[in-house]
């Protein structure tokens, strides 16, 4: 059976869900967020293109929503460029990697909703984190004028700059900062990135980077995270460039089995001035993951939940006369989508070492269902991320339509098609932290049905001067918030997060039978309505003649447009 069609078919609209099962928890407020690509069909590869921010309000009766329903609201993020396309969209050109244009590369902000206080952020691993208004999601600000970055990822100079980043950049709960990424293109003696890291301090048009000295590698780094002392970078391991397939050959560059990790001391950055290169301590991991998430208190050592993405290639996508992996023509609706998981994922959890570089399991889980790990829920607050207690992770399921039979031939000495051959079910799952235990699980037995992004939500505690921490933070107490993709109708289902194996304690669904287009990443915020007062970035700062000398002369006027009407 296919996912659902509605991944990419669906509009992005306003809509209203109702209670079909179950009791709405009183205690439950805030809203949960979504970032999401608007598949418009004019790239190749949907991850591509301009992005939006979904919310689901956790409370009936808000955003002008009947009393007894729930209101999803969706907004596209107006970045420069996508203000540069809505103005001129012959001008840019769809392809495999994106859009490219006389303006540059627009920043489409499309996989990740990061909260950070009463603010709120967009980010995407091919350009800046965007700021967002917290409560109309339209655009503020990208973070950091392009010469504080370094200047672009690719030499050059161009109205949209093109920064490589990544699509988690992580917030200091004691420095109060956000530390990011960016990869520079280095093309001698052959095709590599060189990564740094990058600080923002929240407030001003800048930020600060350091290179990694001695650092070039062919991937990305989707993912950071952070302990009390340390950053973490490490290369995804699951998409790599392929410049033949670029060329139009067949794709013939695979994934790695395993992948470098970076350590860098945050006290080390502090006392190094910007720009310099710093040194990272580098370990090896195996399997590559796209998501880990260290345990930020680290008096007791770096532990890390590390979930695998093995044999998993993102650089791979569907395209239109496809054939899946049993033969079979791929959905017409599919086309533009990943080629999912063609084996079974890992779930470990690790201990670095960064005295002598080595890396412990302290747990490790792999199991045949464990197909296409997609994403998790864990508590983001600063006394959740100090002592995590559960982490929560959907699989999707094995999804052979999702398989193409190019990936399967690229890959065939790496998997077992004996397991591809049939739809097995989507998995809700809770692990322990400090272990990698299987605590329960929740099977959708219905292979119509495809889970996407989780969230934890913790239980409301009006005692707490946080309004991020629960009453008992660490991932058990609150509800884990679980969308589901069906063609019928779209619908949540809230978990009780110390108890999802007994199955949702309550489901909402789209009161009119409406679908919802693809999700990438979720978070949760409490709810919030103002704009944080700090001083930011405009879109004119980075506009010197250079930059505008890029564009041809007819289509400078576009620019200025622009430019005007994002004027703070």
């Amino acid at each position: 059976m296919p996912t659902p069609t509605s991944l990419t078919g669906a509009a992005h609209r306003d809509f209203e869900l109702r209670l079909v099962s179950g009791t709405w928890p009183a205690d439950i407020t805030g809203e949960v967020l979504f970032s999401s690509p608007q598949i418009s069909g004019r790239v190749d590869y949907g991850i591509f293109d301009f992005g939006a921010m979904s919310g689901l309000s956790l409370r009936p009766g808000t955003h002008d929503a009947g009393p007894d329903r729930f209101s999803w609201r969706t907004r596209s993020i107006q970045t420069p460029g996508k203000r540069l396309f809505d103005a001129a969209p012959d001008l840019f050109v769809g392809s495999s990697i994106g859009y490219s244009s006389p303006f540059g590369a627009p920043n489409c902000a499309n996989t990740a909703p990061l909260p950070w206080g009463d603010r709120l952020f967009a980010t995407w691993d091919a350009g800046r984190p965007v700021e967002i208004h917290p409560d109309t999601f339209e655009f503020v600000a990208e973070v950091g004028h392009i010469d504080s970055w370094g200047g672009s990822s690719i030499p050059g100079s161009s109205v949209l700059p093109f920064v490589l980043s990544t699509a988690h950049p992580v917030i200091d709960p004691e420095r109060d900062c956000m530390w990011s990424a960016k990869l520079d293109m280095v093309f001698a003696p052959e095709f590599g990135l060189r990564p740094s890291v990058v600080r923002y301090d929240g407030d001003g048009t800048t930020v600060q980077h350091w290179q990694l000295e001695g650092v070039v590698f062919n991937g990305s780094v989707h993912t950071m995270s952070q302990t009390r002392d340390w950053v973490i970078l490490s290369d995804s391991g699951n998409y790599r460039v392929d410049p033949g397939e670029m060329m139009g050959a067949e794709r013939v560059v695979t994934v790695d089995d395993a992948a470098p990790v970076w350590l860098i001391r945050k006290d080390v950055l502090e006392s190094t001035p910007p720009g310099t290169p710093v040194v990272p301590i580098t370990l090896q991991m195996a399997p590559p993951a796209g998501h880990y998430y260290a345990q930020y208190d680290d008096s007791d050592g770096i532990s890390v939940i590390w979930e695998g993405m093995d044999v998993m290639d993102l650089a791979m996508y569907l395209r239109p006369g496809d054939l899946d992996v049993n033969g079979n023509p791929i959905d017409p609706a599919s086309a533009g989508l990943y080629n999912m998981a063609m084996v079974p994922e890992t779930v470990l959890e690790v201990r670095f070492d960064p005295e002598t570089g080595t890396v412990k399991d302290i747990g490790r889980f792999n199991e045949d269902w464990a197909f296409n790990l997609q994403l998790s829920a864990l508590d983001w607050s600063f006394e959740g991320l100090s002592a995590p207690t559960l982490h929560h992770v959907n699989f999707q399921g094995c999804r052979p339509g999702r398989i193409t039979q190019r990936a399967a031939h690229l890959y065939a000495d790496r998997i077992d098609r004996d397991l591809l051959h049939e739809d097995t079910p989507g998995m809700l799952a809770t692990f322990r932290r400090g272990s990698a235990e299987l605590v329960s699980t929740w099977e959708y037995g219905d292979v119509s049905d495809l889970i996407t992004s989780p969230t934890f939500v913790p239980r409301t505690n009006p005692a707490s001067e946080s309004a991020w921490a629960g009453a008992d933070p660490g991932g058990h107490d609150g509800w884990v918030v679980q969308p589901v993709f069906n063609d019928g109708r779209f619908r949540v289902e809230l978990f009780d997060a110390g108890r999802v194996g007994d199955g949702p304690i309550a489901t909402l669904a789209a009161a009119d039978g409406q679908c919802v287009p693809l999700l990438l990443h979720s978070a949760w915020k409490p709810t919030t309505t103002r704009l944080a007062d700090v001083e930011r970035l405009s879109f004119a700062d980075e506009l010197n003649e250079s930059r505008l000398d890029s564009v041809p002369a007819e289509h400078r006027s576009i620019v200025e447009g622009v430019a005007a009407d994002l004027a703070p």
